[in-house]
């Protein structure tokens, strides 16, 4: 359960993210919610006298609010009224760059906006006139914007349809070479960007912000024992996200269902983190990756912002396959080894060892397993280089038939890795 402090703290920051000057938060007990204005009256008259007497040009509440509440909360105010909904839009839409991210955001907009029209057209009143039989002043006007509204969804909708494609071609393309992907999860502003620039020597945008990162990003990373993975980082996730963002991202968060591996990254240092947790395992289970917890390593993140005995207990040692998540610091690189070996040993289930005698004079084929092997040890020996080497299980049968194999033709991964030379 979340403390007041913590969401107040939250919807500060989401308000921060939009470079909005905060000038007060307060946190409102309500015994019931009113059906007119969500808050009671006597809460609605002081926070009125509040903006009329500090001149505030805006009040976000961190709650959903219906079309009507918002419109009565604006006459009282005498200024705009937004929820938590259309304050996280506003910083999606601010925050997409690649023309995907601006049609997703567009997207969820035009869904949230499409049931408040009648917020922008109380002007219409005055304008034109009505006749009972017509349904009433105005109404023409706002079904035929609905249409417009309705059209320029289903065109978006067709768009990304087409980049679900393309995505899908991608990851089909990937497989072919293949390259394992790996994508970075968690709630927003948990390291995740620090984290992909730590492990990738990348330079994406990270800030110390929430939704620092909106748009997908993907680079190769190298694993211990040279093998290649795609590095994907996410859009971060945040409690209450609402509906029609999760639908209007699922062209993006394909990726997310794809993956080889999961890392979920936590912030381990936020008073939060567990709560945190639950609503990232949330929206995990709402795209369906919910059961395939074998695929998941958490990593708790931020470690350098513990005090000693907490990284003490965090990062005493549980073996090198332990189940336990493990603690990093994407800032300083603490336990960034021993992620990439559990994401290594994670890509390794369902893989196979296999012992085989090279040719030193094959270069080619010695190549060939670089690309699509990984090579866990080498020597020379007199009869040639011996090597073992760690495929997927479709992949054996292909190795074996190209390659002299010698000792057991196939080890389960599970057992100990061999020391590499």
């Amino acid at each position: 359960m979340r403390s007041h402090e913590s969401r107040r703290e939250e919807a500060v920051g989401l308000a921060q993210a939009i470079d909005l000057h905060v000038t007060g938060a307060e946190t409102v007990s309500l015994n019931s919610i009113r059906p007119a204005t969500y808050l009671g009256k006597g809460k609605v008259e002081a926070v009125a006298h509040e903006v009329k007497d500090s001149s505030i040009d805006l009040v976000v509440l961190d709650c959903p609010l219906s079309p009507v509440q918002q419109r009565n909360l604006e006459k009282s105010f005498g200024c705009k009224v937004i929820d938590r909904t259309g304050l996280i839009l506003e910083i999606f839409g601010r925050r997409a760059r690649t023309a995907e991210g601006a049609l997703q955001v567009e997207l969820a907009h035009l869904s949230y906006q499409r049931s408040r029209l009648v917020r922008s057209w109380t002007h219409l009143e005055r304008q034109r006139g009505g006749f009972g039989f017509l349904g009433g002043p105005g109404e023409t006007q706002i079904e035929a914007d609905r249409r417009l509204i309705q059209e320029r969804m289903v065109r978006i909708e067709r768009e990304l349809e087409g980049v679900k494609r393309t995505r899908a071609l991608h990851r089909a393309s990937r497989a072919e070479v293949p390259y394992p992907v790996v994508a970075l999860v968690g709630y927003t502003n948990a390291g995740k960007s620090t984290l992909f620039n730590r492990l990738t020597r990348a330079e994406v945008a990270a800030a110390d912000m929430l939704f620092a990162t909106l748009d997908p990003t993907m680079r190769l990373i190298t694993l211990p024992h040279g093998g290649l993975a795609i590095l994907s980082d996410t859009v971060g996730f945040i409690s209450d996200l609402p509906t029609m963002l999760i639908s209007a991202f699922r062209a993006t968060l394909e990726e997310v269902r794809a993956a080889d591996v999961i890392v979920h990254v936590r912030d381990i240092a936020h008073a939060d983190s567990d709560a945190q947790s639950r609503d990232v395992e949330a929206i995990l289970a709402e795209l369906g990756v919910g059961d395939r917890a074998d695929r998941v390593i958490e990593a708790l993140n931020k470690l350098d912002r513990l005090d000693d005995n907490e990284r003490a207990t965090l990062t005493q040692d549980h073996g090198p396959r332990a189940a336990a998540p493990l603690a990093v610091s994407a800032m300083t690189g603490e336990g960034i080894d021993r992620l990439l070996e559990a994401i290594e040993d994670r890509m390794a289930r369902g893989r196979s060892l296999v012992e085989l005698t090279l040719d030193p004079a094959d270069g080619k084929g010695l190549h060939w397993l670089y690309e699509h092997a990984e090579v866990m040890s080498r020597s020379d020996q007199d009869d040639g280089l011996r090597l073992t080497v760690r495929v997927a299980a479709d992949q054996v049968e292909r190795v074996k038939r190209r390659f002299p194999v010698f000792g057991p033709s196939a080890i389960e991964s599970g057992l100990p890795r061999p020391p590499a030379v």
